[in-house]
């Protein structure tokens, strides 16, 4: 058998091989569409993009599964504890990987049993299955044609985990979709290698772990496993992964299947643990936070999904029993759903086969909530209001007839009953409690800006108890005030304006810092400001104040005068640097090692002298064109700083994933003297700088011609 399988991965990969032009070719061709709800559309309208997200945005609520030879350790190794997360125990215990190639023949799940996992699953009220098809120890949970490292190899052959996943999901209707990590520890062309593993380097090839990559997606997506929903990437922050290999990935798996939805992590425009997605032609239909939840959601329109742990492991580990209680989880649910995004809840079984218990109990509670509240998560729309309430959360949804309702899940039940909902402008239909066994009409009354309903003193539900709230109009609502202008740094004059939507709230603002009222100048007024102001907005219905104070301070800036210099030849002098693994700042850089200099044509990480731990300086001057306030914007990976005239003009310092941080200053015309640095720890690199010039609000790279030295 071994040779026989052999024969196939080498008759695969070549055809994987003389193929690749050819999907090159294809997607090249492709028409790439404008940006729309916060993704790069390619070869599909905002019609079509939306009917494909559709299932998604409905489900709300998916089963995340890590699983795999990992899970036979338990989170041990040698009889020895491995600190950290499970799935990660052969980085963790730093283990060879022919070491580590004895978990394959320990993995038996003889206890697993697909349609009970998914019975779990659908009782918790899930509507979506995301499993770990092949981690980043690379060991397969199907039986592959292009590798032995898989389930087909261990002693739970013949079994295929994840056909009988798929049949047990297609019966009972829920979606399977598959996790699949670019990072792969095990595979000889894999790069870079860990520390610790001593295989030679010698003949890898990363094109070609690329070919054997796709060539295992497409036998996943094959039709074998069903309609896959996801393809869900992760372990792309290894610097050998780049942006072009994002792009043409994504491309690949939608030429495979053109329904099928893939995460931003396919591409190398996460921002780290936030999950959004930077700017920039990045691949990806959605963003991924990770064991978050954005204070505020993600901007309008943009589709997100939070995944997240039951206890603080996502591979099992037998002593992990640090537990998010019930109430957290359907709290962490609810609000999830009320910033417009989907929850993917981690269960990590056993090397038997078996869910744990604790897991199984959550989850089953869970359900009992979901049962009874369902219709408050799916297919619902974040909270409208500009704030979520003191007391819980608020979903959106339609009613049959085309009427607007509201969903308020209240976590703290008022003690009298009287619940308040403040901002809301429309007159209410009906308001009742989801799970009452009679259909109990519950009134309220206008107090002010806020609507009182009359409840039981108690809740139905101590956990979140829900009252649909159906609208007698047209939801309409006080949003909170907007003060708009180009910079809040100016030279010169600035125009600010204060937005008056049409509503029936009237906007009023300030701007000498005092606090608005029923009298303040109305908004829709012009403003020019000449000196440092801070204006001051709120909403009004006739006297009474119904949205909260909006603040924002404005300063005037002198500008810096320019430098008179000897010459000025293009680009920038750079010093490059071997920093240690410790590095923390931006500071420790001219401490290390250097190691390289030059002229740079601009700053960024093409005169990196290494893939990992360097350090980068960049001095010279930057020639702006015109007098006026520029914002400058540092994109970095890891820490870096931008010194204007010797003091800190943009600070992203620290070690950090792909983060863009900016600041402002006002600039004479002409030259001025700039200073760059940034460190790279490991993993993924970035340096990018671009800036926004006066009377623009358009980023933009800085050109070439700006940097002189």
């Amino acid at each position: 058998m071994r040779a026989m399988r052999t024969l196939a991965n080498l008759a695969v990969l070549a055809t994987l091989a003389s193929t690749h032009t050819f999907f090159a070719t294809t997607l090249c061709a492709q028409q790439e569409l404008p940006r729309y709800g916060g993704v790069n559309l390619v070869n599909e309208t905002p019609e079509q993009h939306d009917a494909r997200m559709k299932w998604f945005r409905d489900a709300k609520f998916g089963m995340f599964i890590h699983w795999g030879a990992y899970s036979t350790a338990a989170g041990e190794w040698n009889g020895k504890r491995v600190p950290g997360i499970g799935e990660w125990l052969l980085s963790n215990a730093q283990i060879k990987p022919e070491d580590y190639a004895v978990l394959q023949k320990q993995f038996n799940p003889v206890k697993f049993d697909a349609k009970a996992w998914v019975e779990i699953a659908k009782n918790a009220g899930m509507k979506y299955i995301v499993i770990t098809s092949k981690h980043h120890d690379g060991f397969c949970l199907w039986d592959s044609a292009l590798t032995e490292w898989d389930v087909a190899n261990s002693p739970f052959a013949p079994r295929d985990p994840l056909k009988e996943l798929a049949d047990a999901c297609t019966a009972a209707g829920i979606r399977l979709c598959f996790y699949h990590s670019i990072m792969d520890w095990h595979h000889p062309d894999y790069l870079p290698r860990r520390t610790w593993d001593t295989r030679p380097t010698e003949g890898a090839d990363y094109q070609r772990y690329i070919a054997y990559m796709k060539g295992q997606l497409k036998e996943l997506t094959s039709g074998k496993y069903g309609d896959v929903g996801i393809l869900w990437f992760d372990g792309e922050w290894e610097g050998t992964w780049t942006h072009e290999m994002g792009k043409d990935l994504y491309d690949y798996c939608r030429s495979l299947d053109k329904d099928i939805i893939i995460n931003n992590r396919v591409d190398t425009g996460r921002s780290g643990m936030e999950g959004i997605t930077r700017e920039g032609d990045y691949r990806g239909d959605y963003g991924t936070p990770e064991q978050q939840i954005p204070a505020t959601g993600l901007p309008a329109g943009v589709d997100w999904e939070t995944c997240m742990t039951m206890n603080d492991t996502w591979g099992y580990k037998k002593y992990d029993q640090n537990w998010k209680s019930t109430q957290d989880l359907v709290h962490k649910l609810i609000d999830i759903a009320s910033k417009g995004g989907n929850f993917l809840l981690n269960v990590g079984p056993t090397g038997e086969g078996e869910i744990p218990a604790p897991s199984v109990e959550r989850l089953a509670a869970m359900g009992a909530w979901m049962k009874t509240n369902a219709r408050a998560i799916y297919g619902t729309q974040a909270n409208p209001f500009p704030e979520p309430p003191s007391w819980g959360r608020i979903t959106r949804a339609k009613n049959d007839d085309g009427s607007d309702r509201l969903y308020l899940h209240v976590f703290e039940w008022p003690k009298d009953g009287a619940l308040r909902l403040s901002g809301l402008l429309s007159d209410v239909r009906s308001a009742q409690i989801l799970g009452q066994r009679t259909r109990n009409l519950w009134p309220s009354e206008r107090d002010g800006d806020a609507v009182v309903f009359k409840l039981p003193t108690e809740p139905l539900d101590p956990i979140a108890t829900v009252v649909a709230v159906d609208l007698a109009e047209p939801l309409a609502f006080a949003a909170l005030p907007e003060i708009n202008a180009a910079d809040d740094r100016f030279t010169g004059s600035l125009d600010v304006d204060v937005k008056q939507p049409a509503s029936k709230v009237t906007y009023r603002y300030t701007t000498d810092g005092s606090e608005p009222v029923a009298s303040s100048t109305p908004a829709g007024t012009p403003i020019t400001l000449s000196k440092s102001a801070t204006v001051k907005a709120r909403g009004f219905l006739g006297d009474r104040p119904v949205t909260r104070t909006i603040s924002r301070r404005f300063e005037h800036l002198d500008p810096i005068t320019a430098v008179q210099t000897l010459k000025a030849d293009p680009g920038l002098r750079f010093n490059a640097y071997e920093v240690p693994e410790s590095i923390k700042t931006c500071a420790e850089i001219m401490k290390a090692k250097k190691v390289g200099e030059g002229i740079a044509p601009e700053p960024s990480v093409a005169v990196k002298p290494r893939e990992e731990n360097f350090g980068l300086v960049f001095q010279g001057f930057i020639d702006v064109p015109e007098t006026g306030v520029y914002r400058f914007f540092v994109d970095s990976d890891d820490g870096s700083v931008m010194l204007l005239h010797g003091n800190v003009a943009v600070d992203n310092d620290g070690p950090h994933s792909a983060t863009e941080k900016s600041g402002a200053v006002a600039l004479e015309k002409g030259m001025h003297p700039v200073e760059i640095r940034m460190f790279e720890a490991a993993g993924q690199d970035l340096l990018r700088v671009s800036w926004t010039t006066p009377n623009t609000t358009k980023k933009v790279v800085v050109p070439a011609t700006a940097w002189k030295n």
